[in-house]
């Protein structure tokens, strides 16, 4: 019997270290898999901007759920959408349509799609404001014709996004384009050195607040047809916006206008269960980012989708599963 019994204990003795090597192999591979991930450096914007306040406190709350996050200044869209490709970012805010160009390879990003770019929620509306002076005989798009008009920076979504609506608008090859930023471009507005300033940017903006002390500010409406065209065109990222008529002093009335989003994007090499906890502490805490910065009242699960211009990283769209929520098909992580 004894010599039975030895053989077997053997055995056993020997499955089990065999057994224990496979656990320890496992949970080594699991660390390190996590290891991969040390910090998500989340690029945001320019200290005065929106970007850089409301990504420094949600890096705060990811630190505080146990995930090592640190927001980094940045020069937001186009610079944030670069650093993810390069690797330099893991997480960033910036304006859907900017988005929707790095992936696809488009405009600035032509030859250089950036494919591991992926949703997480829209957070915000960004407005597209036709600025022009109150007492301009300016009243719709049309009467920009012939007009000097501040489209934006060379290169910068402001300057898309203006080609993209007087395109549509039909006066695009009828103004005098001026490329300026919008702290320039709301400067020579007041000076009367252009007609018309295009503004993207939160509303109300702070370079418009100001101007509009000493000179009041009307803002151009953009009617349903001109949406109607951009999205025919391919333009999903615009949603439309209504400008209280208390957003600048020298409107008189309620402005229907276009806007982007703000988007949270991440790369794709990011692993899904650390992407599903950072979408749910986004939602978890949307009254502490309120308390930064009053755009954050927008950021809400209703409208977490408005807008989304690339495909959703698994971890969220696994949050919204859970959720309840209808993730369209155009914007479902890719398979494979």
């Amino acid at each position: 019997m004894k010599k039975i019994v030895l053989p077997l204990l053997a055995i056993l003795l020997i499955f089990g270290v065999v057994i224990s090597g496979c656990i320890g192999g496992t949970t080594q591979t699991t660390t390190t898999q996590k290891e991969v991930v040390k910090e998500v450096t989340i690029y945001t914007g320019g200290t005065r901007g929106v970007y850089y306040p409301l990504g420094t406190r949600y890096a705060e709350l990811l630190r505080n759920a146990g995930i090592n996050a640190k927001a980094v200044t940045s020069g937001a869209s186009v610079s944030n959408a670069k650093a993810i490709g390069e690797g330099n970012a893991q997480a960033a805010i910036m304006q859907n349509d900017v988005a929707y160009y790095a992936y696809h390879g488009l405009y600035m990003f032509e030859g250089n799609a950036i494919k591991n770019l992926r949703g997480v929620a829209a957070l915000y509306p960004e407005t597209i404001q036709f600025v022009v002076r109150a007492d301009s005989d300016i009243k719709s798009l049309q009467d920009l014709a012939g007009k000097k008009v501040a489209i934006g920076a060379p290169g910068s979504g402001t300057a898309v996004a203006a080609e993209q609506i007087l395109k549509a608008a039909g006066v695009w090859d009828k103004i005098q384009k001026v490329n300026q930023d919008f702290s320039q471009a709301t400067q020579a507005l007041k000076l009367g050195q252009i007609d018309a300033a295009v503004i993207v940017a939160g509303a109300p903006t702070p370079a418009v607040v100001e101007i509009a002390v000493t000179t009041p500010v009307r803002i151009i409406p953009i009617p349903d047809d001109i949406l109607k065209k951009l999205k025919e065109e391919g333009y999903i990222f615009y949603v439309r916006q209504v400008l209280p008529k208390d957003t600048y002093k020298g409107m008189t009335e309620d402005t229907p206008t276009l806007a982007v989003k703000a988007i949270l994007v991440v790369s794709a090499d990011l692993p899904e269960d650390l992407v599903y906890k950072m979408t749910k502490v986004l939602f978890d805490n949307v009254e502490e980012l309120r308390a930064v910065h009053q755009k954050a009242r927008f950021i809400s699960l209703k409208t977490a989708l408005d807008g989304m211009s690339v495909p959703l990283h698994p971890g969220a769209y696994k949050y919204y599963e859970e959720k309840g929520i209808q993730v369209p098909d155009e914007i479902k992580p890719p398979s494979g």
